[in-house]
């Protein structure tokens, strides 16, 4: 960099949201001070109904590699999906260290070793209130309670001042570990004073605190305790606090444990290597040990409280399921939130199950969840003990961050001091204070299997279009040298009509190829490109005058 550029940024601090901030999910902030950027996060977002095909979605790299010699570190709050799933996608891009808690590295590693990447990647774990230098930067990694052990909140000290990034948090007095949100360490900032709070915004709509998670586990108890048949409990796999009661009430009432569902096993094990999860031995059993036992002493914690299409609770209520079969007698409880967008498929999943004869218990009917992410009063909570000079939501959708705005503003924070900003736009502080300045390329990159970037608007317009209106398939085949037709046409119907049930319409349709054929032949035209396209569109306009549709119409022309 010139001497030029470097004095005229020099005195700039630049917060730039790559993901995180209009939407639920691909979390990752960087904080640029010179010529040195940290990443927090790296997060991805599963897809949402548009996304056909679609498996995950991440962000653009497109400005980290264009800057990733500045690149120093990347440091993980915790380990949801939101905030880990695009590492490995990032490192193989660049390599730099990577700094996290225990827990959260160790469900990297599983990520990367899928990816054929952990001997690649520099992993380096953290502990809470220890202090880091990276370039300019000083962090520290404050303990914060949620609903997946070893979070942390970061104290981000820099020559203009301290940023306070909360990561998801919630405030629970009485947290299954005993650990609690590090409220002290983040009054002890906020005495020194605050440039700027960043805040998780998921949950600002709430009003008061968040139920305790002890709360959950009572519910658990009472419901094991009545229960007469074998119990299926489930709860997203990060959850581990969850996992533990369940686990807990299983054993004061003499039955057994069974984990179902790749990444339960994988997580569960992770948990208890490392201390996080107890379970007394013989106490945990295969899926076939449980087969063996009474209904009475059986309990299965599984993936899928989302109704995700593949995960094991979904394929048990599909009757899909190679060792589980519902059966009457069986209570199954949904220990989640039902997440905006998955209503309907979990609806479906509980209608099945009902229909199998099991009891199912969910978040509508009983008090069975309680959220990781803290409500209005501990967002004021947190707010009052950091004491910022100026506010910035994230985490969430633009009316979350719009009314953590304004909760904020309430508290007495000046609205010239609450900057409302969304994912690509620099967010500036230098000697004149903070602005919105420039704006980074940012964007979704879809991931469909192997494929990364690959599926672009124009897929998945056609993915939409064909499973809305169908395919016609239309085959001729023609000599290569005269255009004389020697085959068909052939019309095949995908999704589009039954071609037993329109046999006039099909019949009709061909007649249409043939005086296209027939016309083109007399003008002795071989672009065979040309005549695929005048198919098409008297195809078309043929389908949508006789019967409203618009099927996707595909011409197959082969020379012989």
């Amino acid at each position: 960099m010139s001497t030029e550029t470097h004095q005229q940024t020099s005195s700039c601090l630049d917060i730039i949201p790559l993901g995180g901030l209009g939407e639920i999910g691909l979390n990752m902030l960087l904080v640029q001070y010179e010529e040195h950027i940290l990443i927090v996060d790296a997060g991805l977002m599963f897809p949402e109904d548009y996304m056909l095909g679609v498996d995950i979605v991440i962000q653009d790299f497109s400005y980290l590699l264009k800057n990733q010699e500045r690149i120093r570190a990347i440091v993980l709050t915790h380990g949801h999906e939101d905030h880990i799933g695009a590492l490995p996608f990032l490192l193989k891009e660049i390599s730099v260290p990577v700094y996290g808690s225990r827990f959260t590295l160790e469900l990297v590693k599983e990520k990367l070793r899928e990816h054929h990447l952990l001997g690649q990647s520099e992993l380096r774990t953290v502990s809470p209130k220890e202090f880091l230098t990276i370039g300019p930067f000083q962090i520290e990694f404050i303990r914060v309670t949620h609903s997946i052990p070893d979070g942390f909140g970061l104290a981000i000290q820099t020559p203009l001042g301290t940023l306070i990034h909360t990561g998801d948090f919630k405030i629970d007095q009485t947290p299954l570990d005993g650990v609690i949100t590090d409220i002290n360490t983040f009054a002890a900032y906020g005495a020194k004073g605050v440039l700027a709070l960043m805040s998780d915004s998921t949950n600002v709509e709430r009003e008061g605190h968040t139920l305790p998670e002890k709360r959950i586990g009572e519910t658990l108890d009472q419901i094991m305790r009545d229960c007469e048949g074998r119990m299926i409990v489930a709860v997203f796999a990060s959850n581990i606090h969850r996992i533990q009661q369940v686990v807990d009430s299983a054993v004061r009432y003499q039955r057994k444990v069974a984990f179902n569902g790749k990444s339960m096993i994988t997580n569960c094990r992770i948990a208890q290597e490392i201390g996080l999860l107890t379970i007394p031995p013989q106490v945990e059993l295969t899926l076939g040990e449980m087969l063996q036992l009474p209904d009475s002493q059986v309990t299965i914690i599984t993936t899928g409280s989302q109704a995700e299409p593949m995960s094991s609770l979904t394929r048990i209520a599909r009757d899909d399921h190679k060792q589980i079969k519902i059966k009457k007698g069986d209570t199954v409880i949904l220990s989640s939130r039902f997440i905006p967008g998955n209503e309907k498929a979990i609806d479906g999943l509980i209608n099945n199950l009902y229909r199998f004869g099991a009891e199912v218990i969910y978040e509508k009917v009983s008090e069975i969840h309680v959220s990781g992410h803290a409500n209005q009063e501990e967002l004021k909570l947190m707010l009052h003990l950091t004491r910022p000079k100026y506010f910035i939501p994230i985490h969430g959708e633009y009316r979350h961050l719009v009314k953590h705005t304004q909760l904020a503003h309430k508290i007495g924070i000046p609205k010239e001091n609450l900057i409302l900003a969304e994912n690509g736009q620099v967010i500036r502080f230098d000697q004149e204070g903070c602005r919105i300045g420039d704006q980074v390329e940012v964007g979704r990159v879809f991931v469909d299997g192997k494929g990364v970037g690959d599926v672009g608007n124009l897929i998945l317009r056609d993915r939409r279009h064909l499973s809305n209106e169908g395919l016609v398939v239309v085959q001729v085949v023609l000599n290569n040298q005269t255009g004389e037709l020697l085959s068909g046409p052939d019309i095949i119907s995908r999704g589009f009509i039954s071609e037993e049930e329109y046999p006039d319409l099909i019949r009709e349709a061909k007649e249409r190829v043939l005086e296209i054929l027939y016309l083109r032949q007399k003008e002795d035209i071989k672009n065979w490109s040309e005549i695929q396209e005048e198919i098409r569109k008297t195809l078309r306009r043929f389908f949508d005058h006789s019967l409203e549709r618009r099927p996707v119409v595909l011409p197959l022309i082969i020379p012989m």
